[in-house]
């Protein structure tokens, strides 16, 4: 009974050091829900094998306001494995490796042509997987297990994607056989907005809060959920389908065959589509941001026609979910007030009162690499002794 009771306390602490970075022994007790007593005696334990080291600098800043002498922090050491995190999207491919103590040791980033069939995809993370490992100097032998980001619905019971995802060319494929069989190691598929939303809250703009929503607002607008310190998907995966709310029903048709979401009034194609008299069909996201961050009023127009469309949808979540956070990232969001003031505005006019008061809607701290950031954590958050 002692070893088992041990035991589970080292799988404890093992778990909680993986998904906090860097905690300090009251914070890791509380966090583990054990007695002083047995993390100390655990933390000894895992000090004398050498897999717990007292980090030089606090992985994380400490938080604003705090006074006095900062905690000494404990964190896990570098060779008690590594992790590794995926996110595809409709025009690029992210790679990144982590430590358990949430150190980066590797990124990768390359551009992808948009609707690369699957297979195509998943060749070049194969050799990009290489890369990152050998820039890490890491072995596949130390890899704890890897987080791969889609962006669309990935149905639990079947692990493929659903047909509203902007990736034709995975729907149908079980992604996560797919890519753990072309990587050599089982990898745990996830939407890419529940991954924005891991990597914002355990990096970003989300810390601190129990309650928060993570809006992706790109090429597709997806929303990811944090519910009580935990990720929440819903019963089958399909949660936080933000662009496929109906917000028209008498608008355009959408690709996944209902009339007037969302998406279609301010995701990117739609966005763009508003443009082209104006700057031809050659813009993409990145330029539309770009343009208007230089004063294009035209191009400024259309983003603040997206941010009220987004709002009114941000509203409804509110009203339903009453988040104390709404993090808004992907390429529009790069946009900052631009889209989130016309936001604002149409969340406080939709949202009841308290669920309005309640709220701060930020811009995300990590930009582009938020879901690949999240991919990361959602395997630091699986890992146990």
């Amino acid at each position: 009974m002692e070893r088992t009771s041990r035991r589970d306390a080292r799988a404890r602490v093992v778990g909680v050091l993986a998904e906090a970075g860097a905690v300090s022994r009251a914070d890791l007790a509380r966090r583990a829900a054990l007695a002083p007593s047995t993390v100390s005696a655990v933390v000894s334990d895992l000090q004398a094998a050498g897999l717990v080291v007292e980090p030089a600098a606090p992985v994380h800043p400490p938080e604003r306001g705090t006074v006095g002498r900062p905690p000494v922090l404990i964190a896990l050491h570098r060779k008690a494995g590594v992790v590794a995190g995926v996110d595809f999207g409709k025009r690029h491919l992210r790679m990144a490796i982590s430590d358990l103590s949430h150190q980066l040791l590797a990124e990768r980033h390359r551009a992808l042509d948009a609707d690369l069939p699957a297979r195509e995809a998943i060749v070049l993370a194969q050799r990009m997987f290489k890369e990152a490992l050998e820039a890490a100097e890491v072995s596949k032998s130390e890899l704890l297990g890897i987080g791969m980001g889609l962006p669309g619905p990935v149905h639990r019971p079947s692990g493929e994607l659903g047909n509203s995802t902007i990736l034709p060319g995975w729907v149908g494929i079980n992604a996560a056989n797919a890519v753990s069989e072309a990587l050599g190691h089982h990898v745990e598929v996830e939407n890419d907005a529940n991954l924005g939303a891991l990597g914002e809250w355990v990096w970003g703009s989300g810390r601190g809060v129990e309650h928060m929503a993570y809006v992706k607002a790109a090429t597709g607008i997806g929303a990811g959920f944090i519910v009580a310190g935990q990720p929440y998907v819903g019963a089958g995966g399909t949660a936080g389908e933000l662009g496929h709310t109906v917000v028209d029903p008498g608008g355009p048709i959408c690709r996944c065959g209902n009339r007037g979401c969302l998406e279609t009034f301010a995701g990117g194609p739609a966005v763009l589509a508003a443009l082209a008299d104006l700057h031809g069909d050659e813009l993409t996201l990145q330029d539309v941001v770009r343009l208007a961050q230089r004063g294009d009023t035209g191009v400024a127009r259309a983003i603040a026609d997206a941010g009220a469309a987004i709002g009114t949808a941000v509203a409804t979540l509110c009203n339903l979910f009453n988040p104390q956070k709404v993090v808004v990232g992907g390429d529009l969001g790069a946009a900052g007030d631009l889209l989130l003031d016309p936001l604002r505005e149409s969340l406080r006019r939709g949202a009841i009162r308290s669920a309005a008061e309640d709220v701060v809607v930020l811009q995300g701290e990590l930009g582009e690499r938020a879901e690949v950031l999240g991919a990361v954590a959602l395997v630091l958050g699986r890992v146990v002794a």
